[in-house]
């Protein structure tokens, strides 16, 4: 989105800060930090959110977001909504990210950090396939700069509230994932992915939980349902008659509903609960199913996705 100015506003230097007696007067822009891999479509993200409507500034030095957020609190309501992107170009700022998020926590700015990931192959296949280096790899290889850049940014993945897996996503999956996310006037209190995946195939690397359905017996043995999934009505009822089955859905969405305020309570507003069986196809497809039903029934927005159902 392209930066102007508005006639008739106040210029305000870059160390000027908001007071809690201004605070009634002003009104504080949301924030959304996009940052992650590069080559992990931040890039798509933050165009998305652009055509949302909000506004989109590329490559801020950290140093700069808490000023940012004033200019907009004083634009008198015409920027209500920023997102900053903040990426390893900017690396001999990139120190100064972690003052900036403790002084917008100190003036009760409500901030968002959404982080684009994506697996280290998908990251060379993408920058191979536009034959340009990796900003990190100086002399060495793409997979060197892979990995320095996620030292980089171990700390603030772990700060996010919004981790998206692309690996396997393409643009429109990506943006339909950001509408998701910020679409909408009204954001429901918390938002839920439910996925169910294969051991075999690895872990969700976007999962903040992750549960596993190898404790019951596997329907792939039981010859007349192991051609069907876990959607299969029979395959269901074999799950959920195994003993510990209806006891550990039961239990496990409990524990939800204590997890789920506890996130509300931090600001988190998103969890990805990963649902594991061997080959993602019988046992966690069944379990997903029930368990995003039942957060669908408890208020929570829910997505439900079966990551490897049909990869065999």
């Amino acid at each position: 989105m392209t930066e102007h100015d508005e006639g008739g506003e106040q210029e305000v230097s870059t160390g000027t800060t908001i007071t809690p007696g201004e605070a009634a007067e002003v009104a504080i822009p949301e924030l959304v930090i996009i940052s992650g891999m590069s080559g992990a479509g931040r890039s798509t993200a933050a165009k998305c959110l652009e055509d949302l409507g909000w506004f989109v500034v590329d490559n801020l030095p950290p140093a700069l977001i808490p000023t940012m957020v004033e200019l907009g609190a004083r634009s008198q309501g015409n920027v209500a909504r920023i997102a900053v992107v903040v990426d390893v170009r900017g690396r001999r700022f990139f120190d100064n990210l972690r003052q900036s998020l403790a002084d917008l926590e100190a003036k009760n700015v409500t901030r968002r950090i959404v982080f684009l990931e994506s697996s280290d192959d998908a990251l060379v296949r993408r920058f191979e396939s536009v034959r340009r280096p990796h900003p990190l790899q100086g002399d060495g290889r793409i997979v060197d700069g892979i990995a320095a850049e996620r030292e980089l940014l171990r700390e603030l993945r772990g700060d996010a509230d919004l981790v998206i897996d692309t690996s396997s996503l393409n643009v429109h999956e990506l943006r339909a994932k950001m509408d998701a996310s910020f679409a909408g006037d009204e954001e429901p209190e918390l938002r839920a992915t439910v996925m169910s995946f294969g051991f075999k195939y690895g872990l969700p690397v976007d999962a903040d939980l992750v549960v596993d359905m190898r404790f019951l017996p596997n329907p792939h043995w039981v010859p007349e349902l192991r051609q069907y999934t876990g959607l299969n009505e029979e395959v269901a009822a074999y799950v959920f008659n195994q003993p510990g089955a209806k006891e550990f859905l039961d239990r496990y969405a409990e524990l939800l509903q204590l997890i789920a305020a506890g996130y509300r309570r931090e600001g988190k507003r998103y969890v990805t609960i990963a649902v594991g069986c061997t080959g993602g196809k019988h046992r966690s497809v069944a379990m997903s199913e029930k368990l995003a039903a039942r957060l669908v029934a408890e208020g929570v927005e829910t997505v439900l996705v079966h990551r490897d159902m049909g990869r065999e």
